[in-house]
């Protein structure tokens, strides 16, 4: 009998392997209306997939090793993330919690926070087992760490600066698609124009973007545009205003005079793209409440600052001087997502988080218990600061494409923001669905095409013939986002079918086990 299921395994794996040798295609994808990523209108049609490549489309013969029914669903393009934090892919290479909205392409390395050898980077990336294709910016911020030696509230040398131009010239070399800034972090907000100018001069010169999360988002966005403009007009590079928005109630109600100067400047000839989240709330450090200045060092200097006080006095007027500019009298619509120093404060607004630390949650304090968390390690946040007509304004526009700013996550830690479980999704069911901000080809445009042309990743972004086998299939009537800011752990749904690089990562609505992504670089 054990004979027998020997010679009857190896029959099967013999008829197996015959059967994929005599296939013209790996896969064939059939009775799915297809959305090839440009905008067209859904056509019916067959997809053939071959060695990674899309072999055919539309109407054509030929045997398959696997045929999938896709009735009820939309074939479309892999989803392509341009804003992402994945630096830290190598601990979660498999980033289900991206793949399973779609995503099959991301962009790391933004907000001027990057891998500084990207060339190590890329290597470490597919060596860990990838589950989606990762790209990345080279960040301004990283290469100024590496430059400046930790002291950073001032202009660098002129060493410092060809240090810092070198860097980027590399990470172009090795593949990145351009440049990245987070001018409201430490330490790219103590930089000036004119550096950035620089180093953005060294990224044009491989062609690369630049791609800003901008100094202001509140009242200043006007001013944070204009020095965008500035920068590109004399570096040459195209520029991605990163994850667009008016961020507290003073700035609400001003998209429109955002876009038109916006627009302005394009007709200008400036070549200018966005990107986005589809929520009203955004994530960012606790300490981005506290003047930049506070920060400056190492975490032992911010304790002795809060320390002295009179340098606590100051950090504390200026903090509320922050949160007046932005029409709002505490802050309850901050809300601690990674709390180093208490976990069990995770997911409570900063006034029940203090009510809990000092018995009482009057503004003075709140931010007592804001700097007691800091000096404590510090905690990652969600903030509650958009309001809903400036989105669907922003979201409406051509050049808007989708980006989640989240990072690769397991199920279960901590409360972080939904938009890393569900940001795709939620596009497709709440804008595309239910509230008809956007078509269904446009939507899959902004989260495909658009992004791939944007930033030069060949062959990807449509389906068309030779090209990459990145497709996604959802069911347009089901796909769903059931992540919450309460309960933010729960994968998208209605989305059973996500191939990578030919290879299907998600196979009817299961984790494949397959790990077929890749690092991608510019151009290729």
């Amino acid at each position: 009998m054990k004979q027998f299921k020997l010679l009857f395994t190896g029959l099967i794996a013999v008829i197996l392997t015959f059967s994929a040798v005599g296939s013209d295609y790996d896969y064939v994808i059939e009775n799915a209306r297809i959305a090839d990523g440009t905008g067209a209108p859904l056509v019916s049609g067959r997809i053939a997939i071959k060695d990674g490549i899309i072999a055919a489309v539309g109407e054509f013969s030929g045997s398959a090793r696997e045929t999938i029914d896709g009735a009820g669903l939309v074939a479309a393009p892999g989803f392509i993330d341009v804003h992402t934090h994945s630096e830290m892919i190598t601990s979660k290479p498999e980033a289900m919690n991206f793949v399973r909205m779609g995503l099959t392409t991301i962009i790391t390395g933004n907000c001027g926070s990057s891998r500084t050898n990207l060339s190590e980077f890329f290597q470490e990336a597919e060596a860990a087992g990838l589950g989606l294709n990762i790209g990345s910016l080279i960040g301004h911020g990283s290469v100024r760490k590496a430059a400046m030696k930790g002291i950073f509230m001032r202009t660098p040398t002129e060493e410092e600066l060809a240090k810092m131009c070198d860097l980027v010239a590399q990470g172009m070399k090795d593949g990145a698609v351009g440049l990245s800034t987070g001018l409201i972090y430490v330490p790219g907000t103590y930089s000036k124009t004119d550096e950035v100018i620089a180093l953005a001069k060294v990224a044009h010169q491989y062609d690369g973007i630049y791609a800003s999360h901008m100094r202001h988002e509140d009242l200043r966005i006007r001013e944070a545009l204009d020095e965008l403009f500035h920068i590109i007009r004399e570096s040459g590079c195209p520029a991605e205003v990163s994850h667009i928005k008016l961020s507290g109630p003073t700035a609400w109600g001003r998209a429109d005079e955002i876009i038109a100067q916006l627009d302005k400047a394009r007709a200008e000839g400036l070549k200018i793209t966005h990107d986005m989240y589809t929520y009203t709330a955004s994530s960012t450090a606790l300490r981005q409440v506290l003047p930049q200045w506070a920060l400056e060092g190492k975490e032992e200097d911010f304790v002795a600052r809060i320390n002295n006080p009179a340098t606590k006095a100051r950090i504390i007027a200026e903090a509320k001087a922050i949160l007046k500019s932005e029409g709002r009298d505490d802050y309850s619509h901050v809300f601690l997502a990674r709390c180093i120093p208490n976990e069990s404060l995770n997911g409570k607004n900063i006034p029940e988080a203090t009510e809990i630390m000092k018995g009482n949650a009057s503004l003075d304090h709140q931010l007592e218990a804001i700097l007691e968390i800091q000096a404590g390690g510090g905690a990652s946040s969600v903030y509650h600061n958009m309001d809903e007509p400036d989105l669907e304004r922003f979201l409406r526009h051509p050049l808007s494409m989708i980006a989640c700013d989240g990072w690769p996550l397991r199920p279960g830690k901590d409360v972080p923001h939904p938009r890393s479980y569900g940001n795709n999704a939620r596009l497709l069911a709440r804008y595309v669905r239910e509230k008809k901000v956007l078509s269904l080809e446009e939507g899959i445009r902004r989260m495909t095409s658009l992004p791939a042309r944007t930033f030069d990743l060949a062959r990807r972004g449509e389906i068309a013939k030779g090209y990459h086998a990145d497709l996604v299939l959802f069911d347009p009537d089901k796909v769903q986002d059931p992540a919450t800011f309460r309960d933010p752990h729960q994968y998208a749904t209605g989305i059973p079918w996500v191939f990578v690089n030919g290879e299907p990562v998600i196979r009817d609505g299961k984790d494949s086990g397959k790990r077929p992504g890749r690092a991608v670089r510019k151009g290729k």
